[in-house]
């Protein structure tokens, strides 16, 4: 099965893949429901998840169920524990519902997001066809001061442009707002580095992580998010979580959250 779904991962466009999801994860759950590895997401657990990655694949990562990787299961746990995210889940009047644009929208999230009552919940991105608005991030159809939270998870890494899309997140979100910027880093660099000669797909998965990815973040990136304007927390939200709950939930120990404030 794990080869089968390396194949599909690697052969199948992603906003295919995106409606195919709906058929196949049902039958995902049920073959692989167990108790040692619990998605905090939907509560569910299973024996194992299954692998991910294009190119060199991690394992174990993968929910069977929501289809989570460890940066959603992280998000969702620092959202639920440490925000008033889930707090005030009632039906509440327009006016004091919380404005909350979600860049690139993932399933895992996309529809309990939706049925928040809570929420004004805004989807954008230029392909997927989760997006209410169909929008370049470095030209946003959005007035200034537009929303309370900005959730954009792993998509900076694609933008050839990330300094301008960088500054129209900031130019949308409110006064105090809260911006999560979410992308796959490696801490073990002092800067972000980048190659526009690399073209050739294979080599700049090998490089980048995936072909489609334009630069490798360092922990500059988080002074590169200051030099805009947002105050930034660098948060190891993993350091406050047990081993055992590492294990259970399979979080990527050490994964910093950047957490940006205007």
């Amino acid at each position: 099965m794990k080869k089968l779904f390396k194949i599909i991962l690697n052969v199948i466009p992603r906003p295919l893949l995106i409606r195919l999801s709906y058929i196949i994860r049902p039958v995902l759950a049920f073959f692989l429901k167990g108790d040692k590895y619990t998605d905090p997401i939907d509560g569910k657990s299973f024996k194992t998840f299954l692998p991910y990655g294009y190119g060199k694949q991690r394992n174990n990562v993968l929910s069977p169920s929501t289809l989570s990787l460890e940066r959603h299961r992280l998000l969702w746990l620092f959202l639920n524990n440490e925000t008033d995210f889930f707090l005030s889940d009632t039906e509440t009047s327009p006016s004091q519902r919380k404005s909350v644009l979600h860049f690139a929208p993932e399933q895992a999230f996309y529809k309990r997001f939706r049925k928040m009552k809570n929420l004004n919940y805004t989807t954008t991105d230029l392909n997927s066809p989760l997006a209410d608005v169909k929008a370049d991030i470095c030209n946003l159809p959005f007035k200034d001061n537009s929303y309370d939270l900005i959730l954009c998870n792993h998509v900076l890494e694609h933008i050839p442009n990330d300094t301008k899309a960088m500054q129209e997140l900031y130019r949308v979100l409110k006064p105090n707002g809260m911006a999560i910027l979410q992308i796959p880093q490696d801490l073990s660099r002092a800067k972000t580095f980048e190659d526009d000669s690399i073209t050739d797909k294979k080599e700049r998965a090998k490089i980048f992580g995936q072909y489609d990815h334009v630069r490798v973040y360092g922990k500059d990136y988080f002074d590169k998010l200051r030099s805009i304007g947002f105050k930034v927390e660098e948060v190891n939200y993993t350091s406050t979580l047990s081993d055992a709950e590492i294990e259970k939930y399979c979080l990527a120990k050490g994964e910093i959250i950047p957490v940006c404030y205007k």
